[in-house]
């Protein structure tokens, strides 16, 4: 049980084979989320593949241990550019099987749910998304690389459609 003097931590995860974003933002006593951490884990380009997932999963496995987050949420695998298919679904897989051994379900969005729950409409662009973004957390400037900003695009999205868990 969530006690309110505790803040909800959300986990925001945008997954990738060379970079996969994170954003972290917690919400208190019924406030507006704020900003905890944000980052990029980094694969070297020049490791086998199996190397680099690898490297995904320790420090996926690190990350979670330092954040421990109440809810995570992923970007939903999206069929929209067929060269990176295979290697953000290994990714995911990876991903996956760290938040499962620790018992962690991810909520997935696509990427125009995402945009949807923070602009309003699920044609929004990348700049769009990056200002709500800064509005939502109150920052002076759109996270960089926007890797972090779309993984805190996501757990915005975790927030909102999560808010009667956080309204009790």
């Amino acid at each position: 049980m969530q006690f309110s003097s505790d803040p909800m931590r959300i986990l925001g995860l945008d997954p990738g084979i060379a970079t996969t974003g994170f954003g972290l933002i917690a919400i208190e006593n019924h406030a507006s989320p704020y900003l905890l951490d944000y980052g990029i884990i980094q694969t070297a380009k020049e490791l086998t593949i199996g190397d680099r997932l690898v490297v995904l999963y320790t420090d996926i496995q690190d990350l979670l241990a330092q954040t421990q987050p109440d809810i995570v949420g992923m970007e939903k695998l999206f069929f929209y550019r067929m060269g990176n298919l295979i290697p953000i679904a290994q990714a995911r897989g990876v991903i996956l099987l760290a938040l499962a051994q620790r018992g962690i379900i991810p909520q997935e969005y696509s990427p125009p749910q995402v945009k949807l729950a923070l602009t309003g409409t699920g044609q929004a662009s990348k700049t769009e998304i990056q200002a709500a973004v800064v509005r939502e957390l109150r920052l002076d400037r759109p996270p960089r690389p926007d890797d972090c900003a779309d993984a805190l695009a996501i757990a915005l999205t975790c927030y909102f459609n999560n808010q009667h868990t956080f309204a009790k």
